[in-house]
């Protein structure tokens, strides 16, 4: 949803259709447009690229151009003020890849990317939303009939899959209501916009219906809606989009949903490059399907609920039992699940250096026994560490098959960072120009 390079506005009109099914490591992107206050390429300040300003220069008068589009096309759609204004982030994962899906352990951050929700009640049963990013592209959703998918305004089906969920399988009764909704979530980049708007709708109808659901509860809502949208996800990415901490990534059990905030060491910046090949990840017959399939059927053979309960000595001592791809997808997820772990204690003890080791490693697994990186994020990966250097690292984050990657370095290293990949990744990209953006980690889906 955001838009900080230039000419995207096309291109994102033409991808809706594609994009609105694309998902990360459990989601993905959903539609991204120029927004009032955008930034150019390489941004890297929260000032700009995360899309805050000060107002008339007044010092101190915080805007959020989001919210200030999505107001704007409420009010010009329907010609009143929201009554209920509701934002909820995107997220980057620092470390452990599609093992939520496995029982496992993720540590993510809540991001200063998100979507935002205007909602207020209307007579009926009808709930009209309009699209900010899509010059108020609108559709009416009819409460009182079972949910259906639009198979024209796919990205309205998020929308719908909250509805249906809240509904159908969880019995609430929602009102009519009229909503426009947007965000800056980077499109394609494995930042999950998917689950932000998920969780912005989820977090908009709970507080418009006063149906007092809580977070934990609604994420699993949004996600059980991206399900019914079309990808079998984990937990992770509406989880801490409902759940984030201002200042802290949080590590997750994605058994049990218990959680464990992780404070970052102090100067320590969040980086993330777009490469801007965007991964095509929906519908069930994806690759990222096909690898939850793969993972479940290790589990099988061992007799278990799911990977995380095989420890590394125990898929070594059989690995000639499992088909070599099973094989390699499960020991990704075995040790991915080892390497979070390693990594809470690498960040309490303020060890960067670990940290940045156990980010490589990371990046190698999911390469090479994964197997979901692509020659454009594997030379984005060299190229920024080449620059840190072991001070910090830096690894493919999301899904996959294309999104971003995540650098945790000195704040005195982002500026060198920037440079490196605005020189060297074109070169290994076919022209390609990648994204930087520094991030912030931030409070999770609220009404403000």
């Amino acid at each position: 949803m955001v838009m900080a390079f230039s000419g995207a506005s096309k291109g994102a009109m033409a991808l809706v259709a594609l994009l609105a099914l694309a998902t990360s490591s459990s989601a993905s992107s959903i539609f991204s447009a120029p927004l009032p206050g955008s930034v150019p390429a390489f941004a890297p300040s929260r000032s700009t690229a995360g899309h805050l300003y000060l107002r008339g220069g007044k010092s101190g008068e915080v805007v959020d151009t989001v919210t200030e589009n999505v107001h704007s096309t409420f009010k010009k759609v329907f010609g009143s003020e929201p009554a209920i204004t509701c934002i909820a982030p995107g997220r980057v994962n620092l470390i452990g890849e599609h093992t939520d899906y496995n029982d496992g352990f993720v540590m993510p951050c809540a991001i200063d990317f998100h979507m935002t929700a205007a909602i207020s009640p209307c007579d009926g049963n009808t709930f009209t939303v309009s699209a900010a990013d899509f010059n108020g592209q609108t559709v009416e959703i009819d409460l009182s009939k079972p949910m259906e998918k639009d198979e024209k305004q796919t990205w309205s089906n998020y929308v719908r899959g909250v509805c249906k969920v809240l509904q159908e399988d969880k019995g609430f009764k929602l009102k009519g209501a009229k909503m426009a909704i947007g965000g800056n979530v980077p499109q394609g980049g494995g930042l999950s916009s998917s689950a932000a708007m998920e969780m912005a709708t989820a977090t908009a109808l709970n507080a418009l219906n006063d149906l007092k659901v809580g977070p934990k509860e609604l994420a699993l809502v949004g996600q059980t809606a991206e399900h019914w949208v079309g990808c079998n996800c984990g937990i992770m990415d509406q989880f801490i989009s409902a759940l984030g901490q201002q200042g802290k990534a949080v590590m997750i059990d994605c058994r049990d949903l218990s959680t464990k905030e992780v404070e970052l060491p102090n100067g320590v910046a969040v980086i993330i490059v777009n490469s801007n090949k965007k991964h095509q990840l929906a519908g069930l017959d994806s690759e990222y399907n096909t690898r939850r399939g793969q993972c479940e059927s290790a589990a099988r053979h061992f007799g278990v609920t799911a990977l995380r309960d095989v420890t590394s000595e125990t898929l070594s001592k059989h690995a000639s039992e499992l088909e070599p791809k099973t094989l390699q997808r499960a020991r990704h997820v075995v040790t991915e699940n080892e390497r979070v772990l390693q990594a809470v204690e690498a960040l309490k003890k303020g060890d960067l250096k670990l940290m940045g080791s156990l980010m490589k490693a990371s990046h190698v697994s999911m390469r090479d026994d994964f197997e979901i990186s692509t020659p454009e994020i594997n030379a984005l990966v060299e190229i920024i560490d080449d620059v840190i250097k072991g001070e910090g690292g830096v690894r493919l984050t999301g899904a996959g098959f294309g999104g971003s990657v995540v650098c945790l370095a000195p704040a005195s290293k982002v500026d060198a960072v920037r440079a490196a990949v605005q020189a060297e990744y074109p070169k290994r990209s076919g022209g390609v120009e990648g994204t930087v953006y520094v991030c912030t980690p931030h409070q999770g889906a609220h009404v403000i």
